[in-house]
């Protein structure tokens, strides 16, 4: 609790009201009024008055507008750097929990500035139909229908759907397995990377054009980004090969089946 104020009391207080107990000479000195103008040459310093500027009284509207008028909220919020999660570092091993590829393994390469992960996945070998129990260790696999299926060609598009891409952090899972990354060149990649162009519709007048406008035309992936995939691969399949099991790890989708309890699991 604060301490209590002292109440204020005049410099000069008053004998009778309207009389003061020092005289005016006798206040000049104890007010210091004397040395401050000594100091400006004998004379009380002087301030120039603040010009005013003249405001431009708008008119007012005598109806209101039609339209509702949105005015813009002032916003004071300050960006601050995304802060990431300890238990992921550099060439962990993380399981997707949603969208198009959840339940995929991934490699985790850095953060970009926007705060999301740079994940990218290659494995030799892709094993469908599998539950994975996290109780098999971290490379263990049981599966009551495994069925490997070998594929030809380059690109995680061909072996388990995964390609380099943006995740956040908060829909994924971090495990303890880990791959040296230290081969692969991530300098390149950052968020205007991943930027689409916005295609500027046209104006259609006629009938046919109208129709085949709606057909959707299928955007065909840029040769330089093809090539960005491929350098990648080719850095992570030198490290995935040097550890045993872990090429059938990472193709493995991560599900729960009747009898697990997700609390009880260790990543």
């Amino acid at each position: 609790m604060a301490p209590p104020s002292k109440p204020r009391s005049s410099r000069n207080p008053d004998l009778i009201r309207g009389i003061g107990k020092y005289s005016r000479s006798v206040m000049y000195h104890k007010r210091g009024l004397w040395a401050i103008k000594a100091k400006n040459g004998g004379v009380f310093p002087k301030h120039e008055a603040k010009k005013k500027v003249e405001e431009v009284e708008e008119k007012k509207v005598k109806w209101y507008p039609a339209d509702d008028v949105k005015v813009p909220l002032k916003n004071k919020r300050k960006e601050r750097p995304t802060k990431l999660r300890a238990s992921i570092t550099l060439g962990t091993v993380l399981i997707i929990l949603a969208g198009r590829f959840k339940g995929k393994r991934v490699v985790f390469l850095k953060q970009l500035s926007s705060g999301l992960l740079l994940v990218t996945a290659r494995s030799a070998r892709l094993v469908s139909n599998c539950e994975l129990t996290v109780d098999a260790v971290e490379l263990g696999i049981k599966c009551s229908r495994a069925v490997s299926h070998e594929f030809s060609g380059v690109g995680p598009f061909k072996i388990n759907g995964v390609p380099l891409r943006r995740v956040n952090q908060a829909f994924v899972i971090a495990t303890s397995t880990k791959v040296d990354i230290s081969g692969v060149n991530a300098e390149k990649f950052d968020d205007k990377y991943f930027s689409k162009k916005a295609d500027k519709k046209k104006n259609i007048k006629e009938e046919a054009e109208f129709f085949e406008a709606e057909r959707k035309e299928k955007t065909k992936l840029p040769d330089e980004k093809k090539d960005d995939q491929k350098a990648v691969d080719a850095a992570l399949i030198k490290a995935i090969e040097s550890v045993p099991d872990l090429k059938t790890y990472l193709g493995a989708r991560f599900s729960l089946h009747d009898g697990m309890k997700p609390h009880e699991l260790v990543f």
